[in-house]
């Protein structure tokens, strides 16, 4: 097999319009938001159906032809990164919302849509699709269901996969999986519904989805809160899910690292809270029609002060308040800009354990590397811990070394707290190697035969998720 004989097969079957060979791609794009570097491919393949994806995978499998399929290349792992001997597959062109049914709260939509085009879509239905990420204007359905994307309002929802009732894919032969159904309760037999789900493109191309819709929040109650230990930030988050009518939407921790950087490097934000604390705590919680959302809320607030679980607390009076303390979480989209070589970790614990790893994690890293910057915050009602390190390279080992050696120490920590080292960034080609930390060797051995299985020439985004035998 020649490459030139693939691409000519393509365009044969496909047309020029739907295959762009690799010398015409000077100006677009390969890698995603990973650092990770990537080549031009041999050719970009942009379908306008799924009957053309299916025609497609099907002469590569045929010739045995790599294919990395590619969304908004937002993701953080290096999944959608190509080499010069892949062919991409972008879904750019398949972005059609294609039926909302109010009665069955759901929407179906085709993976090249925009997470805010769906959000935007269903808001128009009077609905929601809860779904939210900072890159929603441009990533994309079918890149958010292969990562399994979380995002800020996990604790009340769910991730990705829990927002999806059906799912249509394409396998490596070309085989259609039609399981575009609405039904809630639909068991019958394996669910290849959740096995794409986070499967990163390796197992199958995700080319629609049925989407399930929640009512709107229509009263949204905001707090911005100073805490004197850790115990305290647990117990306020206990305590807010039993006692809080609606529940918490949002659950944000940022340690005083975090919060102390942001402040004094990003123009325009302001501490909400005088003073300094152990921890500070942005909670949320939301209601489609509680009217008394907010007093109740104050007075959870009040009761938590009262009893000494909460120093102060700094309570949104309006939506502009709300989105300044947002403003504090959000602002980690500057840290390329402020932090060119940071090294970032998107892990998870247990709840209980997460006070003392990031603790460990911190004093080990500053130990290590004294003239060290470490940030730390999270998502922490899911467990979800971030991690930002910048280590000078004062021994002139060299960034990727350094960089290594850092993550290394890191991923040592999560294996040691038996946590994950990748809460909801994926593994993609960035993680890969670090897999075995969270996952057993029979669960990767598992992994293996179920890739075998469905894409037995290994054509699927080959290299990514699993390491190499």
């Amino acid at each position: 097999m020649s490459t030139v004989e693939v691409v000519s097969a393509l365009q044969h079957t496909l047309g020029p319009d739907i295959v762009l060979p690799g010398a015409s791609l000077a100006e677009r794009r390969h890698a995603d938001w990973s650092g990770l570097s990537a080549e031009t491919p041999l050719a970009l393949l942009r379908p306008r159906n799924t009957a053309q994806v299916s025609a497609a995978l099907a002469i590569c499998h045929r010739y045995r032809q790599p294919i990395v399929t590619q969304g908004g290349l937002t993701g953080l792992a290096g999944a959608a990164c190509t080499r010069a001997t892949d062919i991409a597959l972008s879904l750019e062109r398949m972005h059609a919302i294609e039926e909302i049914d109010p009665l069955s709260a759901t929407l179906t939509a085709q993976a090249g849509a925009t997470l805010e085009s769906i959000q935007q879509a269903a808001a128009g239905a009077g609905l929601m699709f809860p779904l939210d990420l900072g890159a929603r204007g441009s990533c994309t359905l079918g890149g958010n269901l292969a990562t399994n994307a979380g995002g800020n309002r996990v604790i009340k929802y769910g991730m990705a996969r829990d927002q999806v009732l059906g799912l249509e894919a394409v396998l490596a032969d070309g085989s259609v999986l039609d399981g575009t159904h609405k039904m809630i309760k639909n068991n019958t037999g394996y669910d290849l519904r959740h096995l794409l789900i986070g499967s990163e493109g390796t197992l199958g191309v995700i080319t629609r989805a049925v989407l399930r819709l929640r009512s709107p929040a229509s009263e949204v109650a905001t707090a911005f809160c100073g805490l004197g230990d850790y115990q305290a930030v647990t117990r306020l988050l206990s305590e807010a899910q039993q006692r809080l009518p609606t529940g918490v939407s949002a659950f944000e921790v940022m340690w005083p690292s975090f919060l102390d950087y942001m402040l004094a490097h990003v123009p325009g934000l302001r501490a909400p809270l005088d003073g300094r604390h152990a921890f500070y705590v942005l909670l949320e919680s939301s209601s489609s029609g509680n009217t008394a959302q907010q007093a109740e809320f104050e007075r959870f607030l009040g009761d938590m002060l009262e009893s000494g679980v909460i120093d102060d607390a700094a309570i949104a009076q309006s939506r502009s308040d709300a989105a300044a303390f947002w403003r504090l979480r959000d602002a980690t989209a500057e840290f390329p800009i402020l932090m060119p070589d940071l090294i970032a970790f998107d892990v998870s614990f247990p709840i209980a354990d997460i006070g003392a790893a990031a603790l460990h994690c911190d004093a080990v890293l500053r130990k290590t590397w004294p003239a060290s910057t470490v940030l730390t915050y999270g998502h922490l009602g899911d467990g979800n811990l971030h991690l930002i390190v910048q280590a000078p390279d004062s021994q002139g080992v060299g960034q990727d070394a350094l960089a290594h050696a850092v993550e290394q120490c890191v991923y040592g920590i999560v294996s040691e707290y038996r946590g994950s080292v990748s809460a909801e960034h994926g593994i993609g080609l960035k993680k890969r190697d670090v897999l075995g930390h969270t996952r057993s060797p029979a669960e990767i051995s598992a992994m293996r035969a179920i890739k075998a299985a469905l894409d037995p020439h290994g054509i699927l985004n080959p290299g990514k998720v699993l390491p190499p035998v």
